[in-house]
């Protein structure tokens, strides 16, 4: 064991309702341990080791570290920064010209006196971390990095489960129940709602499938109009699956004959390459983040279905509702925030043997709970629509499950 001097931590990327409890559950595992080993946080992400500013843990921090299981978000801030991307961070004011920002984030590490860097985020944070712990390696700079995965997608290769994607679920779900009542504010009501997932239908799924058990546990009064048929979901679509749109809106229709509204549940990134194959042939632009990846708030996938469907089933009035930001900014669950904690404990055990890597159960070997290459680590990964819970969700609501469709990453 070679025990940490100085420990550092910071989280990137979109938010997930994991990052404070990551942060306080390495906070409470370092001091429980061991504590004289100092702690700093990088406020905001790679912006902030960029620019070197930090919280100091404190002995009263320490203290109180347990309070961050509560709160959703990162106290201690995010940003999209990637440091490959020399032009982005000129641009932005993290380096001057002429600066390479991985050297720049090698020698403020340097500079602060941190052994050990911890990242907790999703396959962006960890490619970041993985290139990040290529040059400090190849340039001698005796600095460990490792990682904890943080994406609502739960998309990551080769991880099994991403810490926050289950809690996020169950927010969605929970957001749903309540728009869902807008289904008797008006006839033949058509409302989409529109579900994180960029290029992966998991949490689009698990979602559906969350909000469905809600609908189990609850008690109907269908004679006074109380029905479960109102508050169903009637289509799940995700990237990974085709949708052949005559078939569903055939389908769609006769829901919405017989129970006056259809309740939809979409993938963010579903659609996506019709939808801005569709803009671009009206000569608009579509723009992307700094990671390439296009930003889909200006694409719109919900309301595009909504629109697509509205006059094909007939439907009078169309609500389109996004739970991501209110499903992403939630705590953590309990089950995520088991899964938080051992990962936070062997994160730490990997830190006293200098083991570098991302923390998951590897699906490559056997599930088991390690330290994952950060060369193995891709984002990416996408949904299974033949997972036994999906297909049954499907034969329950009464949808053909489509084909399988190659997503791009």
């Amino acid at each position: 064991m070679n025990k940490p001097k100085k420990v550092a931590i910071l989280t990137a990327g979109g938010l997930a309702p994991c990052l404070n409890s990551a942060i306080g559950s390495l906070i409470e595992r370092y001091t429980e341990i061991d504590p004289s080993i100092e702690i700093i946080c990088y406020r905001g992400g790679y912006k902030g080791l960029l620019l070197g500013d930090s919280y100091a843990v404190t002995a009263e921090v320490r203290a109180k570290a347990g309070l961050l299981q509560r709160f959703g978000g990162s106290v201690i801030g995010n940003s999209r920064v990637k440091l490959t991307n020399i032009k982005d961070c000129v641009k932005r004011g993290l380096v001057k010209e002429g600066e390479d920002p991985q050297k720049v984030a090698a020698d403020q590490l340097i500079k602060d006196g941190v052994d050990i860097l911890h990242t907790i985020g999703g396959d962006d944070t960890n490619t970041a971390a993985a290139d990040l712990a290529a040059f400090l390696a190849k340039n001698n700079y005796g600095l460990t990095v490792i990682g904890l995965p943080k994406t609502v997608d739960n998309d990551v290769f080769p991880i099994k489960q991403s810490l926050g994607a289950w809690t996020a679920a169950e927010q969605g779900a929970r957001y749903f129940m309540n728009v869902v009542a807008e289904n008797n504010s008006n006839p033949r009501m058509l409302i989409v709602h529109e579900v994180m997932g960029r290029n992966c239908g998991w949490l689009t799924a698990a979602t559906a499938q969350e909000y469905r058990k809600l609908l189990d546990r609850a008690e109907w009064l269908p004679e006074l109009g109380l029905s479960r048929e109102s508050y169903e979901v009637h289509a799940v679509f995700v990237p990974e699956m085709a949708i052949d749109l005559e078939a569903e809106a055939a389908r769609l229709r006769a829901v919405m004959d017989k129970v006056d509204c259809v309740n939809i549940f979409v993938s963010e990134g579903a659609g996506v390459e019709a939808i801005v194959a569709e803009l671009q042939a009206k000569g608009q632009e579509v723009p992307r983040d700094a990671f390439g990846h296009i930003k889909l708030d200006a694409v719109n996938p919900g309301k595009w279905f909504g629109e697509q469907f509205a006059q094909m089933i007939g439907a009078e009035k169309t609500l389109v509702q996004k739970s991501g930001y209110f499903a992403r900014a939630a705590a953590a669950n309990v089950d995520d925030m088991r899964l938080i904690k051992s990962c936070a404990d062997l994160a730490v055990e990997c830190a006293f043997r200098r083991e570098s890597g991302v923390m998951g159960h590897d699906e490559d070997n056997g599930n088991v709970l390690r330290a994952i290459e950060f060369p193995r680590i891709k984002g990416g990964k996408p949904f299974n629509i033949d997972t036994d819970w999906f297909t049954q969700t499907l034969a329950e609501i009464g949808q053909k499950k489509g084909g399988k469709v190659e997503v791009s990453h």
